[in-house]
């Protein structure tokens, strides 16, 4: 076959090369498109909402220039304006100051809650910085060692640890409050000498098994990860899977390529920043340590209007209310930690630029491949449309890169469950009161049952409120899904190949770097010269020129002391104040302009350079998939065989977990309340609660292989398993109690228990249990 650079094959090239061509004047029209209409729909409408807010308070201003009183009202917003504009600064000198007292502190976590140090990576054999933190309940709260531990991954990306229990309403606090054993994973600010991602990886493993020593008698503990720390908690399954309980990863950027298309400007960043060649190089001007304020001001440029403007204006607005949320939330926010060299290369280059733990090609060290199909703990993942950070693309399509469909992630008995929310940004993920009081307290609650549920794809839905208050709780089902619903998130993925192209060019850069520039850059840069550098930096001196080591600020703490003293708010009323917060909004509203104008330009730079023919064939030997096996196929592997040729062997355990498979097949969705039942049955109720977790979990698995791929003859050998006609009726009667009311039920429920009583040879579906047929007295009074 000629080579595709061979004389044979020049005409069929240029005729590729030129559908190539096509396609990328295309694709960037499309784009003029999408962002022309994009930022005239979204500034004009903002536009002209401002006109109309503007016309009321000029026109309360022109009436008092008519009949008096515009010097009194000009006056009184002007010695208001004053007195904020002294706290406000004086608010920012506290900033400095708590900046410079946290960082000689050690920068430790910003969390709300006492607690004590279970574990330190220092003392491991291959040290690292991170330490296992043993959450102390507050007052009025208990908690059970029987119940499932937690343990908390908070992201290492430029700040320091604790967002995750920053408040009452937390991640911390919801799993609390219900009784669940809480740890957190912290680190210091500085990296261990040569520490890697390894040496972490395995730190954090201890810490699960530090955890499961603690105690004993419950579950594997569930590791939530946000953010960074949500690949981080992939990573850890991966290369433990035999430690970890389920996974709670919280908008974790893990298929780092993907995105929608005028939507998410800042995957092109490695593109038009040289890839992670510019990671080396600042480890390099840092002496071998990477600063993390190079990430935080990175993320403070994706949204100018509200880092540079917005949160300083709200703070001018109402300084007395929100100075202490301020200054909380700046002291996490400027507490900058460190990676070394080795860190951050392995982040950029696997991650961020390659794609390769998503496509299932990242070594965690030498001879190790991480490979996100060995885990097998359940997993669920939370992304947000309003995530500019994460975007649901990212979150999830690393599904779709290691499984064939939704038949191989139920044959190799995963449980995946995905949920989207529509609006909240990527902090409050895990930082916003109201995500934990509902999404997080119900991803809590679920995980009580999660592995009563069968293998498979699944979407959790959080359907409606019932109650009010302290006693309010929310419906929340598991719809099945399939990879095309998974799909529908993302536009398409054929952009993709552009990032592959990216990839090969900035493997290329760094080799280059790494064999002729780095050796001079290093003998160029001492520690102090680094450690100078770092102190210098704009994310830090923005901070620190506010602090009282500015004598100037004295000033501003003298008068803001005089205008707390006589301070004397304008009336809500007054027309200038109303001005003020339209002049604020159109300041950010500018702001905004200018990134979209911005993020347009990057995004067709991008796809202008990498959208070439020559750049798609320079990437071609990188735009690889993962091979999966054939859906056709999958029926065929030795495992399932085995599995299918005991399809009339088992007993009543088998009977009742194949009948409930079947009926959560034939309806598509599970609601928690019968999953709460299942897993009441399942872990209480005798033959099965002597079976144990592992081994009920590998029961669903196989009866779940036996419901994919032989769904009829599953129905047709239930009375092998259950000969006798009082299990038949104890089963069913079981059955039954577990889908609930009869009225509650759907066709396709009804349909599918009548199959099931015609091939045990009972009478048609009649009246619902009134309870558990199973329990006991002593485990009915639990």
């Amino acid at each position: 076959m000629p080579s595709t650079y061979s004389p044979e094959r020049m005409l069929p090239r240029l005729s590729e090369d030129g559908a190539a061509a096509a396609a990328q004047v295309k694709t960037l029209a499309e784009l003029v498109g999408i962002h022309a209409q994009k930022i005239a729909h979204t500034h004009g409408e903002r536009a002209q909402k401002t006109f109309a807010r503007a016309t009321p308070p000029l026109q309360a201003v022109a009436d008092l220039a008519l009949r008096g009183g515009l010097d009194k009202a000009a006056n009184d917003y002007l010695r208001d304006a004053s007195q904020r504009f002294w706290m406000t600064l004086d608010v920012l000198r506290q900033r400095g100051d708590n900046d410079a007292a946290h960082e000689a502190a050690g920068t430790p976590p910003v969390l709300i809650y006492d607690y004590d140090v279970a574990l330190d990576g220092k003392d491991m054999p291959r040290p690292s910085n991170y330490v296992l933190l043993k959450i102390v309940p507050p007052a009025g709260v208990e908690t059970h060692d029987w119940k499932r531990p937690y343990m908390i991954i908070d992201p290492r990306a430029g700040h320091g640890a604790g967002i995750g229990g920053f408040k009452p309403d937390s991640q911390v606090g919801v799993a609390l409050r219900d009784g669940h054993p809480v740890y957190f994973c912290v680190f210091r600010p500085e990296p261990e000498p040569d520490q890697t991602l390894a040496d972490v990886m395995r730190t954090e493993a201890e810490f699960l098994r530090e955890i499961r020593r603690r105690h004993p008698d419950a579950p594997k503990p569930v590791v939530v990860g946000n953010c960074q720390g949500g690949w981080a908690a992939l990573i850890l399954a991966a290369a433990n899977p035999d430690i970890t309980g389920p996974l709670v990863i919280n908008g974790a950027p893990v298929a780092a390529w993907s995105g929608k298309m005028g939507e998410n400007p800042m995957r092109y960043n490695g593109g038009l920043l040289g890839g992670a060649l510019p990671a080396l190089l600042i480890s390099d001007l840092g002496a071998g340590v990477f600063d993390g304020a190079n990430l935080v001001s990175n993320f403070e440029g994706l949204n100018p209007g509200r880092n540079y403007f917005g949160k300083y204006y709200d703070l001018f607005a109402n300084v007395e209310k929100t100075r202490a949320s301020f200054l909380d939330f700046e002291r996490w926010w400027g507490g900058y930690h460190y990676m070394n060299e080795a860190e951050i290369s392995w982040i950029v280059k696997n991650i961020f630029i390659g794609n390769k733990l998503s496509r299932g090609e990242a070594h965690i060290e030498h001879g190790r491949r991480l490979d996100i199909k060995a885990i097998r703990s359940p997993i669920i993942v939370f992304a947000s449309k309003g995530d500019n950070i994460t975007p649901p693309q990212q979150a999830l399509n690393w599904i779709a890169d290691t499984f064939a469909d939704e038949h191989e992630i139920r044959v190799r008995g995963h449980r995946i469950i995905y949920m989207i929310h529509e609006k909240v940004g990527h902090l409050g993920i895990f930082v916003s009161s109201s995500i934990a009081k509902k999404e997080h307290a119900e991803v809590t609650s679920t995980l009580k049952t999660i592995e009563a549920l069968a293998p498979g794809l699944y979407e959790m839905t959080i359907d409606e409120q019932i109650g009010e208050g302290v006693d309010a709780h929310f419906r929340v089902s598991f719809s099945e899904r399939k990879m095309s619903d998974l799909s529908q998130v993302d536009d398409s993925r054929w952009d993709e190949a552009q990032f592959a192209t990216v990839s090969r060019l900035s493997d290329l850069a760094c080799e280059y770097y790494d064999m002729l520039w780095r050796p001079l850059v290093q003998a160029s840069v001492s520690q102090p010269a680094a450690a100078a550098a770092r102190k210098m930096h704009p994310a830090r001196t923005s901070r620190s020129i506010f602090s009282s080591k500015n004598p100037a600020m004295q000033v501003a703490r003298e008068q803001a002391e005089k205008a707390e003293k006589e301070r004397a708010p304008a009336d809500p009323a007054n027309p200038f104040v109303a001005l003020e917060k339209i002049w604020a909004d159109g300041v950010i509203q500018t702001f905004d302009f200018w990134r979209d104008m911005r993020d347009a330009a990057y995004e067709m730079s991008f796809f202008s350079i990498y959208g070439s023919p020559w750049m798609q064939r320079i990437g071609a030997s990188h735009a690889w998939s993962r091979t999966t096996v054939e859906a056709k196929d999958l029926a065929h592997l030795p495992e399932v065989e085995a599995i299918l040729l005991g399809i009339d062997r088992g007993g009543f355990d088998v009977a009742v977990i194949r009948m409930l498979i079947l009926i959560a097949q034939a309806r598509h969705s599970v609601r928690r309340d019968r999953l709460e039942r299942s897993a009441k049955v399942l872990s209480h109720d005798e033959p099965f609660a002597s079976l144990g977790a592992e081994k009920r979990s590998a029961l669903i698995r196989e009866q779940s292989i036996v419901v994919e791929f032989a769904p009829a003859k599953a129905v047709e050998t239930l009375p092998l398993l259950l000969p006798e006609p009082e299990a038949r009726r104890r089963a069913i009667a079981l059955v039954e109690y577990i889908a609930g009311a009869v009225e509650e039920m759907e066709p396709h429920t009804i349909q599918m228990l009548g199959k099931i009583r015609a091939a045990l040879g009972l009478p048609e579906l009649a009246a619902t249990p009134a309870g558990d047929p199973l329990e006991t007295p002593q485990a009915a009074a639990q």
